[in-house]
């Protein structure tokens, strides 16, 4: 199946940006079109099973059909396939986030602009809050 694919250079190391993608949690802060998440595992993995609920509060059911640690990871929504993450790390403090969709799905990919830009302030909050909290010689800011 054809997919098309939108990515963004992060100024974070890429363990940041994965954690992002993973965390469940995190997903209504990123995904513009999801109030919530569950999962029946303890961590997202290959065929985890869980429900995502849109902003508009639809419930659906989801399973992560592709998963490569620290890499990528890909899911079926309501049975049907949606987007995939990726993580490539550029350097040890940058790194590219891509998220693909199915070509019948390309309007799709201005919610994942939107996404893409999230992620990345939410990365480098969280390297300025690193940043804040420690000095070279290990010494606290505050």
């Amino acid at each position: 199946m054809k997919q098309l694919s939108l990515g963004r250079d992060i100024a974070a190391p890429a363990s940041i940006a994965w954690s992002l993608l993973t965390d469940i949690g995190r997903w209504p802060e990123w995904g513009p079109s999801i109030r919530s998440a569950r999962i029946d595992d303890e961590s997202l993995r290959l065929g985890t099973l869980g429900t995502v609920t849109t902003v508009v509060g639809i419930s659906l059911p989801f399973e992560v059909t592709s998963f490569v640690p620290d890499v990528s990871w890909g899911w079926k929504v309501g049975g049907i396939r949606a987007t995939d993450h990726i993580v490539e790390a550029l350097a040890e403090d940058r790194c590219r986030v891509t998220i693909t969709v199915p070509f019948v799905a390309a309007p799709y990919l201005g919610v994942c602009a939107i996404a893409l830009r999230r992620i990345e302030q939410l990365a480098m909050d969280e390297v300025r809050a690193l940043a804040s909290t420690t000095r070279p010689n290990g010494r606290s800011l505050n």
